[in-house]
């Protein structure tokens, strides 16, 4: 397996556009002597990641706690992205293992460094963002820093506080131009027990199926399984 598949592999994520990922792992220490153009080392990346993670975390803690002060939300952002933080989460995803170093950065122990480490889980955010769009890299960063999101008190895991719904018509939107259709299958029970079976399909397929007490928690649990599915099931068949 290439060093690409491998760190594809325990990101849980398959580029379309793999160099993305190779320069987002690549240390300017690594290209020191070398002469090719073409290499790109990650501080670009690194930037860029940086807005990024700070929205998605920002859209998260604004929808999560919508009764915390401006102050509250940008003091617990600011503790969920610093760098040890980040170093921690990438750590977890045994980033250093992947990361293409110079001899003397080899030499100081360089994977283990947090700074190195933190920027290139930026990097890596940002290779997402631009290969697959905002959908993806939410969903990377929920559950990279699924830990961290979890200590704020928060009893349910942190992808299931998400609205499936606006997120699966968001991805939607970007891949085909077009919305996701909920269609009723069956409507059973007493009228004050209703359950509601909805399926929701994108260019005609069916990418989910959803049962609840009314049609609007059908239609949530269905984008919910089909926003799973797109955002992971297309990946692990494209590998």
């Amino acid at each position: 397996m290439s060093f690409v598949e491998n760190a594809q592999q325990t990101l849980q994520y398959v580029f379309t556009q793999p160099r993305l990922l190779e320069e987002a792992l690549t240390h300017k220490s690594h290209l020191q002597g070398k002469t090719d153009e073409s290499l790109k080392d990650n501080e670009r990346l690194e930037f860029l990641g940086d807005a990024v993670l700070d929205l998605i975390i920002s859209e998260y803690l604004a929808y999560t706690f919508p009764e915390w002060t401006e102050g509250d939300l940008s003091k617990t952002r600011a503790n969920l992205v610093r760098q040890s933080s980040l170093a921690q989460a990438a750590r977890r995803l045994q980033l250093g293992e992947f990361l293409r170093l110079g001899k003397g950065e080899e030499q100081t122990q360089g994977r283990g460094k947090s700074s190195l480490l933190a920027n290139a889980l930026e990097a890596v955010i940002a290779a997402i963002y631009l290969d697959g769009g905002l959908v993806p890299a939410r969903v990377f960063v929920l559950q990279a820093l699924e830990d961290h999101l979890k200590e704020l008190g928060q009893p349910h895991l942190v992808l299931d506080r998400l609205d499936y719904k606006s997120q699966l018509q968001e991805w939607s939107q970007q891949q085909f131009s077009i919305t996701p259709e909920y269609c009723l299958i069956s409507e059973s029970g007493p009228d004050h027990r209703k359950v509601f079976e909805v399926e929701v399909s994108i260019q005609g397929a069916i990418q989910g199926r959803g049962i609840g007490y009314n049609k609007k928690s059908a239609e949530q649990e269905a984008a919910k399984q089909a926003y799973t599915q797109v955002c992971h099931g297309n990946s692990e068949e494209k590998s």
